[in-house]
């Protein structure tokens, strides 16, 4: 047996069920080795940044890693976006990245490059170039551990291909999983104490603390002892919809940041890291914990979230407590001729169906799509975790091929699709049941924004057709009938909601192109606690702040 067919029966039999793949010359033996493994699904992708975003959504639903086929340095390199998107969500990928054979790497060839050195960004904690066939095999199922292991991780392998066509290969079997320990008696026992305290006390839950059993219980927790339930301003996966506890998104502006974090003694983290800001920015701070606010940590990422949480919410005797769950409600239908964001949002919001799988890469054209899907029916929602944008398409191939029987919709922004638009492709080969809406604003919004923010005043025309989309305009409804998906162009709200209806009615992928102006222009002051998370109340500084850098 060669290395690739022994590796290709070590992935299979650890459990690996998808392979997301975009191979050249030196990975041939592999893609040979895939018609012996009729359990590995092999999905074919046209550029190295949809098969690893693929693979990153894949893992976010299915709990547990896929693989990519990728090649040599540059191919990594070109995938390298959406493994950093991954890395930062704590999400488990197999990431096998061929090299040339072990004796041509001295000659210097063309695509030679140091894949180990581009390969560290996104793999610090397991990264190994198999150095012989007998060897290839025990080095894969390391690297499935490390992938498996809490908290999940990008493991690379790199697979020269001699080492890969060699004879002698052994499948390995797959390394055990330990599991989770849960938070120390002691870190209970002092947390207890502060919630029973008086004080004002938050909790910031994080990756594994937003599935349901955690939710629970933190939701128990804050019902007996009236503490806060805040998550990250970029959660993984987080369950969300009637029926379920609801959490409180920190603001992705560190000025909001402050006001929802303002009058807090303790904060509790769970599974998530003390809040900094996006970007830094002249003469603000970037660390976002209050100087009179005390950091606490109940459970770390190498930790059982949810068991931990259940400990504490017995130690506070909130076991019997009722949870405050979110209620259904739907928006009502959205009318009128003009087609805008907030429309589409609330076009989504009215019409989600049942157990969707909902992914947000919408930048500033998504602002409300929190306030009216929060009583839709229960879903998950996936959001960019590393801010490394064209994470949103690929992210819902591997969505659809983890949850085949659940729809799954997608609100990308234009520009932010146009990085890996080649995943419209693999959505139509592969005949995924996705839904793509995207944004045409002909704008990088968000970008106008941040041009404010970091106080570049001196900027002009040339600087600000660096943001700007026009000339032409991007006509997405013909990108995606150019790669076999059904598109339509919607430039009303009764043209998107029926468009909508009529994708959610039928199989296959769909993609709906919305004509709107840029999210930002003429958003109404009003609606800005909705959308920065349901605070209470805005303070007039803030308001001011949000008057005069975002609704101009």
């Amino acid at each position: 047996m060669n290395g690739a067919h022994a590796l290709v029966r070590t992935l299979v039999d650890a459990g690996v069920e998808v392979c997301f793949t975009n191979p050249g010359t030196s990975e041939m033996h592999f893609v040979a080795a895939l018609d012996s493994a009729p359990r590995l699904r092999a999905v074919l992708c046209l550029f190295e940044g949809v098969a690893t975003g693929a693979a990153d959504g894949y893992a976010r639903m299915a709990d547990k890693p896929a693989a990519t086929l990728l090649h040599l340095g540059c191919g990594l390199g070109n995938g390298l976006a959406n493994l950093h998107n991954a890395r930062k969500g704590k999400v488990p990928v197999i990431n096998i990245v061929g090299d040339h054979a072990t004796y041509h790497v001295p000659l210097d060839a063309q695509l030679q490059s140091d894949i180990e050195t581009v390969a560290r960004n996104v793999s610090p904690g397991f990264l190994r170039t198999s150095k012989s066939t007998a060897d290839l095999c025990k080095d894969a199922a390391d690297a499935i551990a490390a992938a498996r292991a809490r908290p999940g991780q990008v493991a690379t392998l790199i697979l020269p291909a001699d080492v890969s066509w060699g004879e002698g290969g052994v499948p390995e079997l797959a390394r055990p999983v330990a599991a989770a320990p849960v938070a120390e008696e002691t870190t209970i026992a002092t947390l207890a104490a502060v919630l029973q305290s008086g004080k004002r006390v938050a909790f910031l839950l994080g990756h594994s603390a937003l599935r349901e059993p955690a939710l629970l219980a933190a939701a128990r927790i804050a019902a007996k002892t009236g503490a806060k339930l805040h998550c990250e301003v970029f959660p993984t996966r987080l369950e969300r919809g009637a029926g379920l506890p609801a959490v409180e998104r920190i603001a992705y502006l560190a000025e909001l940041a402050n006001v929802q974090l303002r009058d807090i003694d303790h904060l509790v983290l769970v599974d998530a890291k003390a809040p900094v800001s996006f970007f830094a920015y002249p003469g603000k701070q970037s660390y976002l914990v209050p100087e009179t606010c005390t950091l606490h940590e109940l459970a770390g990422p190498a930790q059982d979230a949810a068991a931990s949480l259940q400990a504490l919410c017995r130690a506070v005797s909130a076991d019997s407590s009722a949870p405050a769950l979110a209620k259904p409600d739907r928006p009502s239908r959205p009318r009128g001729k003009k087609l805008s964001a907030e429309k589409v949002c609330k076009a989504v919001g009215h019409l989600l169906p049942d157990n969707a799988i909902l992914i947000d890469e919408a930048i500033t054209s998504g602002l409300m799509l929190g306030k009216f899907t929060a009583g839709a029916p229960r879903h998950d929602l996936i959001t960019l975790t590393g801010g490394a944008i064209g994470q949103g398409l690929p992210n819902a191939v591997g969505a659809a091929i983890a949850c085949p029987d659940r729809p799954v919709l997608a609100l990308i922004g234009d520009g932010a699709s146009m990085y890996t638009i080649q995943a419209l492709w693999t959505l139509a080969r592969e005949k995924l049941n996705v839904i793509a809406i995207i944004f045409n604003n002909a704008s990088y919004s968000v970008l106008n924004v941040e041009l404010n923010r970091v106080g570049a005043e001196e900027a002009g025309p040339k600087a600000k057709s660096q943001l700007d989309l026009h000339g032409p305009v991007l006509n997405f409804a013909q990108l995606g009938q150019g790669m076999g998906v059904p598109s339509v162009r919607a430039e009303t709200a009764e043209d998107f909601t029926r468009a909508l209806e009529q994708a959610l009615a039928s199989s296959g992928p769909h993609l709906i192109e919305a004509m709107v102006p840029p999210s930002l222009a003429g958003l109404k002051l009003k609606l800005l606690p909705h959308i920065l998370g349901s605070l209470e109340g805005l303070p007039r500084p803030v308001a001011r702040f949000l008057k005069r850098k975002i609704a101009p």
